[in-house]
Order: structure tokens, then C-alpha cells, then sequence
């Protein structure tokens, strides 16, 4: 696709793109006026349970009603596939539109899925890229993947402030922000605050922080057991002056979630873990000025 003077006129966007040395730039620039809403689930470290966020939030949106898409830009360690039962499915090429239609999960119309996942022949395949070879395929996921119009981008990231959120920050140009993941122990807020200074240096809001793995629920007496302290994603946020928008507990039926292949939220969506990812959807959607849908 490249700029078209008759399909372009009247667009905001058409001296850019009339302009663009790189095709993909025309097709990135249209796939981005369609979404409304982009933003980045980021973690400083890896282990705190991002991408659980990341699949629960959009699915949340998505059972609200929303148009959401989730981009998988973890390149190395990509795990949305797993997380929807999707393991083995391809990206679709449709030849009529000549376009590459992204994974709908099962009963969930509503929300369209991107992964490396879905371009590995098998899943013990490792992706040996550089960070150039990464840039181009996070910027042919935005640019020619047919994602139509969407309430929601949910941009699910690999740990730390490397390639692949540098390569999302400079290509989804605006974004609403960064959510940031962390857990309660000290040693992860400290890489935490990492995150945040790199979205500052970005120039990308912080929407606000999750406090993932908040105590513990036995699953025979209901109690919450502060395995790995608990506050301490919210002290942060309130020394950074940034929203706490809410804690998830540790819940085995999480874990059960995720094998299964169906977010928490709508397999159990009456277990403490779903109820929190609600309340964390709510601010999310108050921060960035969205009308709270009803479930």
C-alpha cells in the first residue's frame, strides 16, 4: 500500500504519508487512525505475571463490549497464543482484500489476536533476532496486520526497556500510556522505577501501576497469605505520583486459566482474581477518560 492521491484526500495524515519513503509507513499510519485507545502493558523484570495482565485486561474490554486487539511484542518468549488456547494457528492471508486477518479466540468476537506465536512452525522454535530484524516485524505486526477499527490496542511487552518497548514506543505514536506491572517485594519496585523513567524519556504517560501477585488465597479456607508482602506497588506509585490502579492475588485458579487457555476473567469470573481485574479496568478506562462500560 502506498499513497493513493484519490483514497488519501481528505485525510489528516496525507502529506505524511504523501511523503513516507517506506510504504509501511503509509499502512501504519491508517492502521493507527482506526484504534482509538493504544496502550503498553510493561514490566521492569520478568516473572511478575505481565502477560497475564496484559490477556485478562483485553479480554476484560472485550467482554464489556470493547473492539480490542492484543499485540504479543514479546519476539523471543512469545505466550498470548498459549494464554487463548491458540497454539498451532496460522495468521490468515486473505486474497480477496490482500490483507492478513489476526486470530479471533473462540466466543470471543470481539477481540483480535497478533503473535510470533502464530508464524513459528512449532513452539520449541526459538527466534534468534537482533534488534533491527525485531523493529520490522513489531512494525509489520501495526502495519500489516488487518486490525480495522478498535476501541483498544493492548500492546503486551517483554520485560525490561529494551528493543521491542523502545520499537512500540517510537512507532504508536500517540499512545495513552503504560501500564506498569510489578510485584510487592522490593526488588522488583526497583526495576519498576526503571520502567517508568524509560516512559518518561519516551515521552509516554504512565497510566498507572498493578500490584500482580498480592497475597496469596488458600484455596481450602479462603484466607490471603502475604507471600510476597503486599503494598508495595502502591507505596510506589504514591511516592512517583503515579495511580495505583489495583492489586491481583496469587490464585491457583490463575494458573488453571492460563493452561486451559482462557483468561481468569472468563473462566472464573466470580474468583477474587477476575473481580480484580474489573476494578483494575474501571480506573484504567477513568484515567484515560473512557465511559465505564457495565459488564
Amino acid at each position: 500500500m502506498a499513497y493513493d492521491e484519490k483514497k488519501c484526500e481528505g485525510c489528516p495524515h496525507a502529506d505524511a504519508c504523501k511523503t513516507a519513503q517506506d510504504p509501511l509507513d503509509v499502512k501504519l499510519t491508517c492502521n493507527l487512525s482506526k484504534i482509538r485507545h493504544r496502550i503498553g502493558v510493561l514490566s521492569g523484570k520478568g516473572g511478575v505475571g505481565k502477560t497475564t495482565v496484559a490477556t485478562n485486561l483485553a479480554a476484560e474490554l472485550a467482554k464489556r463490549g470493547y473492539k480490542v486487539g492484543l499485540l504479543d511484542a514479546d519476539i523471543h518468549g512469545p505466550n498470548v497464543a498459549k494464554m487463548f488456547g491458540a497454539e498451532g494457528q496460522r495468521l490468515f492471508a486473505d486474497p480477496n482484500s490482500q490483507t492478513i486477518k489476526p486470530f479471533i479466540p473462540l466466543g470471543m468476537p470481539n477481540l483480535k489476536i497478533v503473535s510470533m506465536a502464530f508464524l513459528l512452525e512449532n513452539p520449541d522454535q526459538p527466534v534468534v533476532w537482533r534488534g533491527p530484524l525485531k523493529h520490522q516485524a513489531i512494525k509489520q505486526f501495526l502495519a500489516e496486520i488487518d486490525w480495522g477499527e478498535l476501541d483498544f490496542l493492548i500492546v503486551d511487552l517483554p520485560p525490561g526497556t529494551g528493543d521491542e518497548a523502545l520499537s512500540v514506543a517510537q512507532l504508536i505514536k500517540p499512545m495513552d500510556g503504560f501500564v506498569i506491572v510489578t510485584t510487592p517485594q522490593e526488588v522488583s519496585l526497583l526495576d519498576t522505577r526503571k520502567s517508568i523513567s524509560f516512559a518518561k524519556l519516551m515521552n509516554v504517560p504512565v497510566l498507572g501501576i498493578i500490584e500482580n501477585m498480592s497475597g496469596l488465597i488458600c484455596p481450602y479456607c479462603g484466607k490471603e497469605i502475604d507471600i510476597f508482602k503486599r503494598g508495595g506497588g502502591e507505596k510506589a506509585a504514591q511516592e512517583l505520583g503515579i495511580p495505583f490502579l489495583g492489586r491481583v492475588p496469587i490464585e491457583p485458579a490463575v494458573v488453571e486459566a492460563g493452561d486451559e487457555g482462557v483468561p481468569i476473567v472468563i473462566a472464573y469470573p466470580e474468583s477474587a482474581s477476575a473481580k480484580a481485574f474489573s476494578q483494575i479496568t474501571d480506573k484504567l478506562l477513568e484515567e484515560i477518560g473512557e465511559t465505564v462500560k457495565a459488564q
